[in-house]
This record gives C-alpha cells, structure tokens and sequence, in this order.
C-alpha cells in the first residue's frame, strides 16, 4: 500500500448524534478562528494519537490543535 501524502485532503461523510452536532456548532460559533475541518482533523488526530498511532504526520496534527490557537 503507497504511503500517504500529509498534504492531500479527502472528502469524508459521517453520521454523528444530534447532540455532538450542535456541540460542534456552538463551539465553532464561539470560536472563530475554528472551522468544521479544523474541529474534525484536530478530535480525529488526537483519537489516533491518543490510541498509539505512532505516524509522524499524524502526531503533528495532533500536536497543531494543542498549540496552535
């Protein structure tokens, strides 16, 4: 399997609880500088890092949503 490009987005379509939902959105509408793309990668990312994932690029995901603000 070739590796992926850290650079490359992809589409993703998920179905989540209502509540997390509007979670999201407030959150977003409290904070400007966050966008849905930014909320997704940076929850996913940390889930991932979290859990052991030990891929460079997704550590630095991981370590841009704690420090960059």
């Amino acid at each position: 399997m070739p590796e992926p490009t850290p650079d490359v987005a992809i589409s993703l379509e998920a179905e989540v609880p209502e509540v997390l939902f509007e979670g999201m959105r407030r959150f977003i509408d409290q904070h400007p500088q966050w966008d849905q793309y930014r909320l997704v990668t940076s929850a996913l990312a940390g889930f991932l890092f979290q859990h052991g994932c030990k891929d460079p690029c997704v550590q630095q995901h991981y370590l841009n949503g704690l420090f960059l603000r």
